[in-house]
C-alpha cells in the first residue's frame, strides 16, 4: 500500500489556524516532523499539577495530534475530526 503524501510545509501553513477538538476552541502551534504530527492548544488554562499531585498554576493545556495512520497509507481519524472555527 503506497504512503499518503502531505509535506511538511503543507503542514506548517496550518499554523495559527483555530479549530474545534473534542467541542473545544484550540490553535495549532507546532509541527513536529516526525510521525507527522501538530500540536494544538487550548484557549482556556488547564491547572498543572505539582510532582505530588497538587493543584499548581494555570496553564494552557496541548495536545500532540497524529496526522497519518499507522500504516501511513491514509490521514488520521483524529486528524480528520478537526472543525475549523469560521
Amino acid at each position: 500500500m503506497p504512503e499518503l503524501i502531505i509535506t511538511l510545509e503543507q503542514l506548517r501553513g496550518m499554523i495559527g489556524i483555530k479549530l474545534y477538538h473534542n467541542n473545544r476552541a484550540c490553535q495549532v502551534i507546532e509541527v513536529l516532523e516526525d510521525g507527522p504530527s501538530i500540536v494544538i492548544q487550548y484557549f482556556e488554562d488547564g491547572i498543572q499539577e505539582n510532582q505530588h499531585g497538587e493543584a499548581h498554576r494555570k496553564v494552557p493545556e496541548t495536545l500532540c495530534i497524529p496526522v497519518l495512520s499507522s500504516n501511513k497509507s491514509q490521514l488520521s481519524d483524529i486528524f480528520l475530526s478537526l472543525d475549523l472555527i469560521n
